[in-house]
This record gives structure tokens, sequence and C-alpha cells, in this order.
């Protein structure tokens, strides 16, 4: 992984999501499972979400809150998606996260190409979602977009060659990009395991040093931190 982010350290990326609001207009947000504030409100459906998301970002005088990489979360209990009876619980977020209540458009990082598309249409899963491919001095990686819209897959072609900051589709509302309030997820992804159109987003405790190292931190390609 220390390759990948040498490789990051050097890249300028284009901005992912609306790419006309400044970073200035960004706040992070946390929704892990620790915050009081989550513990003392009533978030079970999106629009509860949607309400908490944009009372946030009003009193913070912001337009987009993110983060979410490497938290412990709540917010995937009402999905059998991460819960079934026969593994351990998966609630640790392996992406970084981009809430915006607006339908605003998604952006490519990089240059690259169509890995796959589709749409994971169960209760908490991504929606409609796209993968890149990427390679930069030999070394192959991808990037992944979840929940959009549905239009943004269509005319959508497997190998298709994609320019950093080109338009790749639109922010999903719900109930379409899986019921959540709208965001972005956005994953790096270094071996996709012979996946399509989907990659764990969401691992659980014993498996979150694989996930860690597969999926480095979005924030060292985005650099939305100073």
């Amino acid at each position: 992984m220390n390759k990948i982010l040498e490789i990051f350290s050097k890249v300028n990326a284009s901005k992912v999501i609306a790419p006309e609001i400044n970073f200035d207009d960004y706040i992070p947000i946390d929704f892990s499972e620790s915050n009081s504030a989550l513990q003392n409100s009533i978030l079970e459906k999106a629009s509860d979400y949607e309400n908490y998301i944009q009372n946030f970002l009003e009193k913070n005088n912001a337009k987009i809150a993110f983060g979410g990489y490497n938290e412990t979360r709540n917010l995937y209990k009402r999905s059998s998606v991460f819960n079934d009876n026969n593994s351990e619980e998966r609630n640790i977020h392996i992406g970084l996260d981009l809430w915006i209540n607006e339908e605003v458009t998604i952006h490519a990082t990089l240059d690259g190409e169509i890995h796959s598309f589709q749409n994971n249409s169960a209760l908490g899963d991504y929606g409609p979602t796209i993968i890149l491919k990427h390679e930069i001095n030999g070394l192959v990686f991808h990037t992944l977009y979840g929940h959009l819209s549905l239009e943004s897959l269509n005319d959508k072609k497997v190998g298709s060659k994609i320019k950093k900051g080109k338009k790749i589709g639109t922010l999903g509302l719900p109930p379409i990009n899986g019921d959540y309030a709208p965001h972005l997820h956005f994953q790096i992804i270094i071996n996709m395991e012979n996946k399509i159109g989907d990659y764990p987003g969401v691992t659980s405790k014993n498996n979150l040093e694989f996930y860690l190292k597969n999926c480095p931190n979005p924030e060292s390609l985005l650099k939305i931190t100073k």
C-alpha cells in the first residue's frame, strides 16, 4: 500500500463531486457509534438523515459534509446486506462519504476506463454504482462511485475511456440510492477480487486489516483537507 500512497502524493486529483464547490465549503461529519449527537437523535428513515445533515450544514455554513473512513457506525443495522445470523456484523465503513442534499454531478478523479457498473438495489446497498479502473506507473487500482442516480448508468460501456474530471453521473436520491440521504460513497480498491459492479464498502472487525490495506483512505487521493 505504501506504493499507492506515494503515487497519490504526487497526483493532482480532480474533485469527485460538484467541482464548483470549494473545499472551504466542506465540513467533516461524524457518523460513528460514539457520536453522542446521533444517540440523541431519532434517525431511522432516509428523510431523518437528510434533515440531520441539512441542519448540520446550515449550522456550520457549509455545503458538503464528508468523512467516514474506518468509522464504526450503527446506521447499517436496518439492512440484511450487512447483518445476517451466519456471520459477524459488518459495521466499519471503508470508503469516504460526501453528503449533500442536491442532485449534483459526479466526476472521475483520474484518467481511466469503466471497469464495471450495476444497480445494487437491495435496501442499504449502493444503488446505482460505477467502478473505474486506473493504472499509474504500472500500478492498477480502482475507484468506486456509489449511491448514484439510475440515469448515471445510461450509455455506459465496459472499457470506455474516461478522462480525469469527466462527469460520469449524478448523485442519487432515496429510495433508488439504497434508501439513504443523498451522498456519494467514494472508495479506492486495489484488488477487485474478481467482483463486478460491486465491492464491499463496509467490513467486520475480523476483516478490517485486509480491507484497510486493499482500500486505502480516499483522502490520500482527494486531498480535501490540507
